[in-house]
């Protein structure tokens, strides 16, 4: 039989199994989906190690061309039909058993020789190899499928409306990358000729086609009518996909102010100088306003320290509520909050700013016989400065103007004095 005809049949075997089980997912669930991904990697190495067959192009190993190109393809379609924080799931469970099976091995090495066993030696240059190869090959496998979304997600915007060409372009670009890297660590080992670069390289193009036409088929016949979900910026995928942003929202979570439900002072003082950073890298400007409830010292000492409490309580969740979900608020200190606004230019950061100050002041006002108000300070960067601190500053000297001039009311870089209310 033609190699290149094994070769396709092969590949049409590996992938109509896992499209089954991928398509009934919901009625199986997902575990024999990812039991059946995660088997076959020792396979793949060994495979990819001794076993090559011939073509005109070159050498070429089933393993590296069919089986683990596979892998990377099956990978991508489950990113295309679920999304990063589901596909990271196999992505790391590959990388921690892979490890855990050159681990188990290489305890067992420690024992010495195995007893011999007329018949049933072991090849143990070869086991040693193998574990050397696992490490690499696992290290490859993980860096290559977290590159291939952030690729495939990155043609996006040049290819928007052609799954299977961004398919094709992304699994060319990572297993190119993957072919001269798995070499290498392979040439190492086992000092495989350098006609096995080539060959494989040419091989895993061809198996790049294939795989990529197999999910437009996929794609076509049995999910024609879900949609891609909408695109998410770069850096947020590579955060889900490296499980990044759950750090993140765990030192977020122990940063809350537990009066007010802002985040803290502290949290200001860290993730301000990266919000402004990402900003200016991004071309966005990033308004500041720092907000503070008018003869705050006069309700504590009148209405008791409980009453002032609540009405810190009641502005943080206003305020809470009543910014956009990727802006920031900030219990600064005492009755100061600070607000990060991104990608807000100055008119609209004060527009902004007189909304959330009658807004304090309504439900202030309905609950508290004091009917505390608010005034606020505004600026923006890089406008009016181009550091946290120098921008906090005019801010802040914004805020003193704002209750100089009688309080309630808003004081921006393009609005000396709004009116109070």
């Amino acid at each position: 039989m033609s190699g290149i005809v094994l070769l396709l049949i092969q590949s049409l075997l590996y992938f109509g199994v896992m499209a089954v089980l991928f398509r009934t997912r919901h009625a199986m669930g997902l575990g024999a989906f990812l039991c059946a991904l995660g088997v076959m990697h020792f396979l793949e190495t060994y495979l990819a190690a001794v076993f090559f067959i011939q073509l005109p192009f070159g050498l070429l190993s089933p393993g590296s061309t069919v089986l683990f190109s596979g892998k990377l393809a099956i990978l991508l379609l489950f990113y295309i039909r679920e999304d990063a924080e589901t596909v990271r799931q196999p992505i790391y469970g590959l990388l921690i058993g892979n490890f855990l099976m050159v681990a188990l091995v290489a305890t067992l090495r420690l024992y010495g020789a195995p007893v011999p066993l007329q018949g049933y030696n072991p090849d143990l240059t070869l086991i040693n190899q193998m574990g050397l190869l696992m490490v690499w090959g696992t290290t490859l496998l993980f860096v290559d499928a977290i590159a291939l979304i952030l690729v495939y997600e990155r043609l996006r915007s040049l290819l928007p409306r052609s799954v299977v060409l961004r398919s094709w372009i992304s699994l060319s670009v990572i297993l190119t990358f993957d072919q001269i890297a798995f070499f290498i660590g392979l040439h190492w080992v086992t000092g495989t000729p350098i006609d096995a670069l080539y060959g494989g390289w040419i091989a895993k193009m061809g198996a790049a086609l294939v795989y990529a036409a197999y999910i437009g088929v996929y794609l076509t016949l049995c999910e024609r009518t879900t949609c891609e979900p909408a695109p998410q910026p770069l850096s947020d995928i590579f955060h889900k996909l490296t499980y990044r942003h759950k750090y993140e929202e765990l030192l977020g979570t122990s940063s809350y102010d537990v009066l007010t439900g802002t985040l803290t002072r502290e949290r200001f003082e860290t993730l301000g100088p990266q919000i402004l950073a990402e900003a200016f890298a991004k071309s966005r400007r990033i308004s500041l306003l720092i907000i503070d409830i008018d003869h705050f010292k006069s309700i504590n000492d009148r209405y008791g320290h409980v009453v002032g409490d609540a009405v810190l309580r009641r502005a943080g969740e206003c305020l809470r509520r009543e910014i956009r979900s990727h802006d920031r608020v900030f219990r600064y200190g005492g009755e100061e909050f600070v607000i990060l606004f991104d990608d807000l230019a100055q008119s609209d950061a004060v527009s902004a700013a007189e909304r959330l100050r009658q807004a304090v002041q309504n439900v202030l006002a309905q609950e508290f016989e004091a009917a505390p108000t608010v005034s606020i300070g505004v600026a923006t960067a890089p406008d009016d400065a181009t550091t946290l601190r120098d921008l906090f500053s005019l801010a802040d000297a914004r805020l003193y103007e704002a209750k100089r001039d009688g309080r309630n009311r808003v004081v921006g870089g393009h609005d000396p004095a709004a009116l109070p209310r």
